[in-house]
């Protein structure tokens, strides 16, 4: 064995990395072409000369590559390539047709029709081996590759349930009830929400947005959520949405969290004072829907968390008008580019949202119905979090 071969042969014959299927009509070509290959250690030869019978044996073989005829009876080659092409399990198949004709007009109508290479048959036997490696080792990535995609889509998969399963259960009962929605933009996205009870009398509630999608933001989301969950941030009262601020921007600073920031927002009612506390680090002003009709932005507004440490986080207070609704979101509920241009402010939300409600606070799954149609397709541009609690 030559040393080029010795490179490429495979380490065990018994299990050849390298499989042809030939369809051919002709058994003597099917014996001129197994006589090429059969030094080859490393390559397993199959053929067929029913060309009715290609899909199956290709099905049956596995095959790395495959030889086409291109003239047979009832069906030729290229009708092949077309079958080969539109079947689910095959359509990737590296495919050489064979021919006696050598016209330009042929070999484009092949390659339009997804042929991988174009041969004259008999081709010399050196010049097969080499085509038969190079499609065969291309075909053999791509089927590598495909399956590290399909399991690091599993593994996704896996991680955007744990992230759903730390969102909270809605609260259908009591002073305070909540109500949800979550919708990233891919399988892995930087939103975050949750809510919890401080004391038994006040209940904090907050949403947070990490700049960008995937693992990363996922990663930064699912720890700010946990320390609030947990409320582990040191010296910091949770009943005070400033302090609360201030602890989680000394915590996550962007060059400890790979430049990544969020912002957020952070609310504590008072069930017994009625009175909402709350403070906002670059977070969209959720909208209260006060019981006598009036609508409020609640804003105070501060940096995002992370850009820079010592800052001062602002908090402000309003009186609850029971029972009220407060409808809480990220930036992706309103940032919607429509497909005939400009973009959806937050005014238009705010007032889609008003028009909506009346007086109770629009519903979630029509809302995220809206702003697909503003979209034109199902698949958003920027994950979308929105949060309704009912204050009584």
């Amino acid at each position: 064995m030559d040393k080029a071969r010795a490179m490429t042969a495979s380490s065990d014959p018994a299990n050849p990395s390298v499989t042809v299927l030939l369809v051919d009509d002709q058994a003597m070509v099917a014996e001129a072409v197994r006589r090429m290959l059969a030094p080859e250690s490393d390559i397993a030869f199959h053929s067929v000369q029913d060309p009715a019978k290609a899909l199956p044996e290709a099905l049956a073989h596995a095959p790395t590559v495959v030889l086409l005829d291109l003239v047979m009876p009832d069906i030729d080659g290229l009708t092949l390539v077309r079958y080969f092409r539109a079947h689910p399990k095959l359509k990737d198949l590296p495919l050489v047709v064979l021919s006696t004709r050598e016209d330009p007009e042929t070999k484009a109508q092949a390659f339009a029709l997804g042929a991988n290479d174009y041969l004259v048959k008999l081709p010399d036997r050196v010049e097969l081996v080499a085509r038969i490696r190079h499609h065969s080792q291309g075909y053999t990535r791509l089927l590598e590759r495909n399956r590290a995609y399909q399991e690091l889509a599993r593994q996704l998969d896996q991680a955007a349930q744990y992230v759903r399963n730390l969102l909270p259960r809605p609260v259908e009962d009591g002073p305070v009830r909540t109500q949800w929605l979550f919708e990233p933009s891919a399988q892995l996205g930087g939103d975050a929400l949750g809510y919890h009870w401080v004391d038994e009398n006040r209940f904090a509630f907050y949403l947070l947005d990490v700049c960008d999608h995937g693992v990363g933001p996922a990663l930064l989301s699912v720890s700010a959520l946990n320390v609030l969950r947990s409320q582990t941030l040191p010296g910091v009262d949770f009943a005070s949405p400033s302090q609360v601020m201030a602890g989680l921007n000394a915590v996550f600073q962007m060059p400890l969290q790979n430049d990544l920031y969020f912002t957020i927002f952070y609310g504590v009612y008072d069930t017994r004072t009625r009175r909402l506390r709350f403070a906002s680090a670059g977070h969209p002003p959720p909208i209260l829907f006060q019981a006598g009709g009036d609508v409020a932005e609640l804003r105070c507004q501060s940096i995002f968390i992370g850009a820079m440490p010592d800052v001062a986080y602002k908090e402000s207070e309003i009186a609850v008008e029971s029972p009220a609704r407060l409808l809480v979101f990220s930036d992706g509920a309103y940032e919607i580019r429509r497909p005939s241009g400009g973009m959806w402010s937050y005014e238009e939300f705010k007032d889609y949202a008003v028009s909506q409600s009346g007086g109770q606070g629009p519903e979630l799954d029509s809302m995220l119905a809206h702003v697909r149609s503003l979209l034109g397709r199902d698949t958003l541009d920027d994950d979308l979090s929105m949060l309704k609690i009912t204050l009584s």
